[in-house]
């Protein structure tokens, strides 16, 4: 990997889900089976089975294995899942997703949106359902399943030390509706509780703001591998080189100095939610 890769903004998962879904229809038909009945020993229709051949719905992990069981196709369908898995994610994120699935830590400044590993399913539906230009309602319900399936590995046995510093403006910014921001703010509090997961916030009226050039993740792996993940409209960069890193890394101490402390901000969060 080289200090810098730019991710570009069109979609490249649609190969990946195409051949997929030619490899499940040739497996069905050697099979001497319709998609109705594939679809009844899945769990599925017999549409959603054509979806998932014609590579416009990507299929769950659970159903690959299956089919792979029921069509005899010896692991090949399987030794997909992980590939057709990526392809949730939108292009320029898929490294990015992929590496952050690996971390032993995470550390992200958000001046913009919740940052999607603490995001709600409403408050996440509403992100994707403001996106210019508009995206339709399948492909929004994909990405919704692929923000809240990321969002497991604050949770998981090997879960990463994480830590959030959020604007202010973010946590009053009503995305979706007062509702949802507070169900928002109300799971930012559960997930603030975690002894993994630390959340400050950077209030508004701090005359000093070292995040001012935008939101970034820092990414530290098993390996001992450290990156930045950069991203805005869409376009985004994955930063290896270490003086770039060391930069982000210097900047994010500052915000966490210059924001208040954890206990504060659960105070301050608390705070908010009693104003709406």
């Amino acid at each position: 990997m080289g200090d810098e890769i730019q991710q570009p903004e069109h979609e490249s998962g649609t190969g990946v889900l195409w051949l997929f879904g030619r490899q499940l229809k040739l497996f069905r038909e050697r099979a001497g089976m319709d998609r109705a009945k594939l679809g009844s020993l899945t769990g599925y229709s017999a549409s959603t089975i054509a979806s998932f051949e014609q590579g416009r719905r990507i299929p769950p992990p659970k159903f690959i294995d299956r089919s792979d069981e029921l069509l005899g196709a010896a692991g090949v369908l399987s030794a997909s899942k992980t590939e057709v898995a990526r392809a949730q994610y939108p292009a320029f994120f898929r490294d990015a997703a992929r590496l952050e699935a690996e971390a032993v830590e995470l550390h992200v400044y958000a001046n913009q949106a919740v940052p999607g590993l603490l995001q709600t399913e409403d408050y996440a539906r509403a992100v994707f359902m403001m996106m210019r230009p508009p995206m339709d309602d399948e492909l929004i319900e994909q990405r919704v399943s692929a923000r809240l399936a990321r969002q497991e590995i604050l949770s998981g046995r090997d879960a990463p030390l994480a830590s959030f510093v959020i604007d202010e403006a973010v946590l009053r910014r009503p995305i979706g509706g007062r509702g949802v921001l507070r169900g928002e703010l109300e799971h930012i509090l559960l997930l603030g509780d975690q002894r993994n997961v630390e959340v400050q916030v950077m209030p508004l009226d701090r005359e000093e703001n070292a995040g001012m050039a935008g939101p970034f993740t820092l990414i530290e792996t098993k390996e001992g591998r450290r990156i930045a993940y950069v991203e805005v409209q869409n376009v985004s960069r994955l930063q290896t080189e270490r003086e770039r890193v060391r930069a982000l890394e210097a900047k994010y101490g500052i915000l966490r100095a210059q924001a208040l402390t954890p206990r504060e901000s659960i105070a301050y969060v608390e705070k908010l939610l009693g104003e709406l």
